[in-house]
């Protein structure tokens, strides 16, 4: 690329520093956010050792005021914004009736109302560019969700519904958009970091599969040119993998015999489906569980594994 400006949210570590990292390598100039210290430190230096152009602006991403600097830095230093990836993102691991206020409403700020606040100023930005232009801007943004949102993952209830809003908010975004340019997609990466270490286990010797950088190049592929023919699209991605989401799908439709329903009518077209007890859900998505040998939680063959 020949210095197109994007910002990365929780560029610290994980994640967001191989995705900040690998931008920078391929000749963005990249503004990094995460909570100031020591390691959006180290990115930002290891970006700079290595030729690439960049600069941190840390703050809170769930504060209006840290995804304004964001945007003004972007501006302000390399004049513009081509790219948006959303990584930010924290855990707060426990059963829903176990799980805190705090809790819930930690996770769902990070994660949810953090990808709002820079979609919301990115979009509206694109949007005056593209009209005072007379055409679409150069518009990526690269959303973060995960297979949580496909499995309810029992002991992530808040982390499943951040997960969920942010796929909405994503094809929201590409639909409403579009007009100006603006192409949004999310991906659902599975890597091993800081965050969730502790769910996948240590690394095995020799090359890892679940290596942060392995997500690195769906990314670079969706924020360059080629990008600009994929819009409200959801991808798994992990190691070798890339798997491309399809749409929910209608199970079964019932009607009423006289064209309203009655209690009996409705139970006796839908004791025709759910059969097992005890029940267990079915609006779930489990295909991409054996695409890799381990993921957050479960086994390959689908198998919970904590």
């Amino acid at each position: 690329m020949s210095g197109e400006v994007a910002i990365v949210t929780g560029a610290g570590q994980g994640l967001g520093a191989a995705e900040a990292t690998a931008l920078a390598a391929a000749g963005y100039r990249v503004v990094l956010n995460d909570l100031p210290g020591p390691a959006l430190d180290e990115t930002l230096a290891n970006i700079r050792k290595n030729g690439g152009e960049a600069v941190a602006s840390p703050g809170d991403i769930g504060e209006w005021s840290t995804a304004q600097a964001l945007l003004s830095t972007a501006i302000g230093t390399f004049g513009g914004l081509d790219v948006l990836v959303n990584n930010a993102g924290v855990l707060r691991d426990r059963m829903i009736f176990a799980m805190s206020e705090q809790e819930w409403d930690t996770v769902i700020r990070v994660h949810l109302r953090g990808h709002f606040l820079t979609t919301r100023l990115a979009t509206a930005h694109w949007r005056d560019t593209s009209k005072r232009e007379g055409r679409p801007a150069y518009a990526r943004i690269i959303n973060t969700a995960s297979e949580a949102f496909l499995l309810g993952s029992a002991g992530q209830a808040n982390y499943a519904a951040a997960k969920g809003g942010i796929v909405a908010l994503t094809l929201a975004t590409a639909r409403g958009c579009a007009p100006y340019g603006v192409r949004a997609n999310a991906i659902c990466p599975r890597a091993r970091t800081a965050m969730t270490g502790d769910l996948m286990g240590p690394p095995p010797d020799g090359k890892d599969p679940m290596a942060p950088r392995h997500v690195t190049p769906l990314v670079l592929h969706l924020a360059g040119p080629a990008g600009d023919r994929i819009t409200g699209e959801v991808f798994v991605v992990h190691g070798g993998v890339v798997a491309l989401l399809g749409p929910p799908t209608v199970r079964a439709v019932f009607h009423a015999a006289t064209g309203e329903w009655t209690p009996h009518e409705v139970e006796a077209a839908l004791s025709t489906v759910f059969t097992e007890t005890p029940p267990k859900p079915g609006f779930v998505c489990e295909q991409t569980l054996p695409l890799a040998d381990t993921t957050f939680g479960f086994g390959g063959s689908g198998r919970e594994t904590r």
